[in-house]
């Protein structure tokens, strides 16, 4: 080769060439994992078809429970291995680029190195060690396989979901695995039957903590101080039809539904919500609050893989009050009904919505009728009312000469937040005096006036609304435009 022969473009080829015959003959520290792969198969690996799965980031450990199931099959054995390469958790690589017997282009060839695992933290304390980096070499009788599992990058990375790779000598045998791993993941779900939650502030910390498990308080039906017509209707649409789910399914009746509980701050939303919860053993509980609603679709997704479902979403007037900013979250209150409307008719999913101010969701509501089917306003209690919250939240409390019936009248208007806080006070001023805890009219007096010190905005917080005024809109005049059954 001349000198004028060594244009530009040729050298580039050639030097690239020289390259990679370095890095061939670059010995990696431990076992060539090629070799060990292409001796497993004991058949010229060119030849067969590599054959992949990919999985949301959030299904990593129901796809390890479904592989480890696949695994423990009888008189089926596998060895795991673990892949050693530099900056591998930086790189996009499949089973494919494994068998290559002089590794990925410009990369020594891959080696035989530690198993990489993640833990997840799954519900009762439970931890779950998931394979991040690692090869199943699978014999089962005269079948030979291998699968590979690479989970997603933690944080930004090329790999945003979880991959199972597989290799066989019969192209029908990763097929079936695969087949079997997908039946197993809905079957086997880690997260069936909990209350869960996704977060999007928590995607960039790494693929373990996408979901969170939660422990909610015991709620009993006394706990919920409701007028009873209210909460008989609430059940009705939640606990009872769950309880009659078949019967209405065969007779063709549709089983997704929506619930809005709205009302002024501190009426009990929330709880109302727990109690159902509690009620509805079984049924796989998906939290999430305005702010979090960017993940509506995985949201939805799990709340339809894991039916019977419900889906909480707390405050949700925070995403309807920025329709206006295109940057903002406004549509999603249109794709969350959307999503609502997109179920099958036979997926047993309830969505339950609260709201503080129920105004802001009637455009939305109007514009996309019949997808909440009932509304429900929780009202500030009542004489009545506020008298079985004293009684619930002095429970276990020693009073002495208090008139509750005193206390029912100067506290008209108040929330129930604002009648526990009350109780909280009267019982921490007690407690102050005396090794023994005993309530008197006195220290009620004191805590009243300290509530009422705070001023307007105090009790405001509280839910205290004086003379029992209703700062909600009430949606009544709208039922007929937005096909919603309402409750007062």
């Amino acid at each position: 080769m001349t000198e004028s022969d060594l244009s530009p473009a040729r050298f580039g080829v050639a030097f690239r060439g020289f390259m990679d015959a370095v890095l061939r003959e670059a010995k990696p520290a431990g076992q060539l994992l090629g070799d060990r792969l292409r001796a497993h198969l004991n058949v010229d690996s060119t030849r067969l078809a590599v054959t992949a799965e990919e999985f949301d980031p959030f299904e990593h450990p129901n796809v390890q429970v479904a592989l480890d199931e696949y695994l423990n099959g009888v008189g089926r054995r596998a060895e795991l291995v673990g892949v050693s390469a530099p900056q591998k958790r930086y790189m996009d690589f499949g089973l494919s680029d494994l068998l290559e017997p002089g590794g990925m282009p410009g990369q020594i060839a891959w080696a035989e190195g530690q198993v990489d695992y993640i833990n997840f933290h799954l519900a009762g304390d439970r931890v779950l060690s998931c394979v991040q980096f690692g090869v199943y070499l699978v014999t089962d009788g005269d079948i030979r396989l291998i699968v590979a599992l690479t989970g997603p990058s933690e944080g930004p990375g090329p790999r945003p979901k979880v991959k199972v790779d597989t290799v066989s000598v019969r192209s029908d045998d990763g097929q079936a695995l695969l087949a079997g791993i997908r039946e197993a993941v809905q079957r086997l779900n880690v997260y069936r039957g909990h209350v869960i939650s996704l977060s999007p502030g928590q995607l960039g910390m790494g693929p373990q903590t996408l979901v969170a498990f939660h422990t909610l308080p015991k709620v009993t039906r006394d706990d919920v101080v409701l007028p009873a017509a209210i909460l008989e209707r609430v059940e009705r649409h939640t606990i009872v039809f769950a309880e009659h789910a078949a019967a209405l399914l065969a007779a063709g009746r549709s089983l997704k539904r929506g619930l809005l509980l709205h009302g002024p701050p501190g009426t009990g939303k929330t709880l109302t919500l727990m109690y159902l919860i509690g009620q509805m053993p079984g049924r796989t509980v998906l939290l999430t609050t305005g702010f979090g609603m960017g993940l509506l679709q995985p949201v939805v997704q799990l709340a339809r893989q894991l039916a019977p479902s419900m889906v909480v979403l707390e405050d949700v007037d925070l995403i309807a009050e920025e329709r206006g900013n295109p940057y903002g979250g406004g549509p999603l209150l249109f794709e969350l009904l959307n999503e609502l409307d997109g179920l099958r008719e036979d997926c047993d999913v309830i969505f339950a919505l609260t709201t503080n101010r129920p105004e802001l969701l009637e455009p939305a509501l109007a514009a996309r009728p019949g997808r909440v089917d009932l509304a429900v306003e929780l009202p500030l209690p009542d004489a009545e009312g506020r008298r079985r919250l004293l009684e619930l939240y002095t429970r276990g409390l020693d009073l002495h000469e208090v008139e509750l019936d005193a206390i029912v009248a100067q506290i008209e208007g108040a929330s129930p937040a604002y009648i526990k806080e009350l109780v909280r006070k009267a019982a921490l001023l007690a407690a102050t005096e005396g090794e023994h805890l005993v309530l008197t009219a006195a220290h009620f007096e004191t805590a009243l006036a300290e509530l009422a010190g705070g001023g307007h905005l105090a009790r405001r917080l509280l839910g205290f609304q004086p003379s029992g005024a209703i700062a909600s809109a009430s949606l009544t005049n709208r039922a007929a435009s937005t096909g919603l059954s309402v409750v007062e």
